[in-house]
């Protein structure tokens, strides 16, 4: 349908064919000016809504079918997300003066005085069982990734390369025999590069095989479930992870398979004047439990062999 602006433009191209110059009158110049646009084709409009409908619909799908299941291209600086990361109340390290540990203790007390109340505990008899600590090592992760038929899956996989400059678990399992062999080659006088990385196991084909070498830790609450997806650091003498609070929902446990590590725990910031630091070494055989989202943490493999620590959330 013509608007009422087009139809007036009509009846004056009518005039002119007759002679009759409308137009020079000085309002009808004026409003036609001024309403110009009112009559312009509508389909710069449809184009207009179209476009901005299909960026929308393209957002929201890219979000649930890309970014949710792939790693971010941005990250938020580590320093900005502890600048807003929310305030603790410090009631739950108050009365932590050291690292306890246990042996043979029960569900019950565990989950009376460790579990989730944020005090952190080493439990020194809870691997006795487990194949892994005499299976796992470099090479046998390195056989078992270069025999994976997903290596794509793999990939995708969280990678933690720490200082090292490696890209993906694949190029830190690709290190000549010297580097790995970090402690012999330095007692042949050589100066090998020490290395130390992390990997999550979100693979269900490596994840089934390594999972026949180690099971639920027998203190852990029995309505409790871990999470779906582990963690192994491994690395050599002096490294470590730098000191750092996780941004995840629930505790974990970390059992030490190889080596040891020392770790140095802080309060957060808005309890230094209440609580105190510490340090604890974890040795081959012992699981530490902690809350990695309140306690501020580092870590520093001890000499004398390749450190390897496997870890899961619970609930």
């Amino acid at each position: 349908m013509f608007c009422a602006q087009q139809q007036l433009k009509n009846l004056l191209k009518k005039c002119e064919a007759k002679g009759v110059k409308v137009t020079q009158l000085k309002c009808v110049r004026e409003f036609l000016k001024e309403h110009d646009d009112y009559c312009k084709p509508k389909k710069r409009i449809y184009f207009k809504v179209m476009l901005i409908i299909s960026l929308l619909v393209y957002a929201v799908a890219y979000y649930y079918g890309h970014l949710r299941t792939e790693h971010c291209s941005l990250l938020m600086p580590q320093a900005m997300r502890y600048v807003f990361r929310p305030p603790e109340n410090c009631e739950f390290c108050k009365q932590v003066k050291h690292m306890e540990h246990v042996r043979d203790i029960s569900v019950e007390e565990f989950t009376e005085r460790y579990a989730y109340s944020g005090r952190p505990v080493i439990v020194e008899d809870a691997t006795k069982n487990w194949t892994a600590l005499e299976k796992f090592n470099y090479w046998y992760f390195r056989d078992i990734y270069n025999e994976a038929k997903n290596k794509e899956k793999v990939i995708d996989c969280q990678f933690l390369p720490y200082n090292t400059g490696f890209r993906h678990l694949y190029e830190a399992l690709d290190m000549p025999a010297e580097r790995v062999e970090f402690y012999k080659a330095k007692e042949r006088g050589e100066s090998p590069e020490p290395w130390y990385f992390g990997w999550s196991n979100c693979n269900g084909e490596t994840a089934e095989e390594f999972r026949e070498h180690y099971g639920r830790p027998y203190f852990l609450p029995e309505l409790s479930e871990s999470s779906p997806i582990d963690w192994f650091f491994m690395g050599t003498e002096g490294l470590g992870a730098q000191m750092h609070v996780d941004n995840v929902r629930l505790p974990s446990w970390q059992a030490q398979l190889a080596g040891s590590k020392r770790w140095l725990l802080a309060p957060p910031p808005e309890c230094y004047f209440h609580c105190s630091s510490f340090e604890a070494l974890v040795e081959k055989g012992d699981i530490i439990v902690l809350d990695t989202n309140r306690w501020y943490h580092q870590t520093f493999v001890q000499p004398g062999a390749i450190s390897l620590t496997i870890g899961a959330e619970y609930d």
